[in-house]
């Protein structure tokens, strides 16, 4: 049996593939997965409105791989969506990049995204991409 955090097959299996410097994409659930990540392998974890968070996700990767960097999708006003704060908190240091939507799309479809991951999320602008790091 595993002692870390994920138990999910489909993670693990993803994750177990994944090297230094790529890429895995964990999107709330208004993102259009299929059509905005690439070749990644693509996981639906949602069950229901709100469940899982995205914040329970990335606490999960946060505990089972090492993270290098994070980029968050900013809204084209300027603002700062509130979940960014969640992200600093999880992340312990690990700055945030932020890009706009189209941009983060584009880094989203990548070949260095391996794993593509969606959630229940409902809050907006709740999507990020790790950079896996090393251990």
């Amino acid at each position: 049996m595993l002692k870390n955090a994920c138990i999910n097959p489909e993670i693990m299996k993803a994750i177990s593939l994944c090297g230094h410097g790529d890429k895995i994409l964990i999107a709330d659930g208004n993102y259009p997965l299929d059509a905005e990540s690439g070749d990644a392998k693509k996981v639906y974890l949602g069950l229901t409105a709100g469940i899982p968070t995205v914040t329970d996700t990335l606490k999960v990767l946060s505990e089972t791989i090492g993270i290098e960097s994070a980029l968050v999708m900013t809204p084209g006003d300027g603002t700062e969506p509130p979940i960014f704060k969640d992200f600093r908190e999880l992340l312990d240091g690990v700055k945030l990049e932020t890009i706009d939507r189209w941009g983060f799309y584009s880094k989203a479809n990548e070949p260095k995204v391996r794993l593509a991951i969606s959630t229940g999320e409902k809050r907006t602008y709740a999507c990020i991409i790790l950079t896996v790091g090393v251990v």
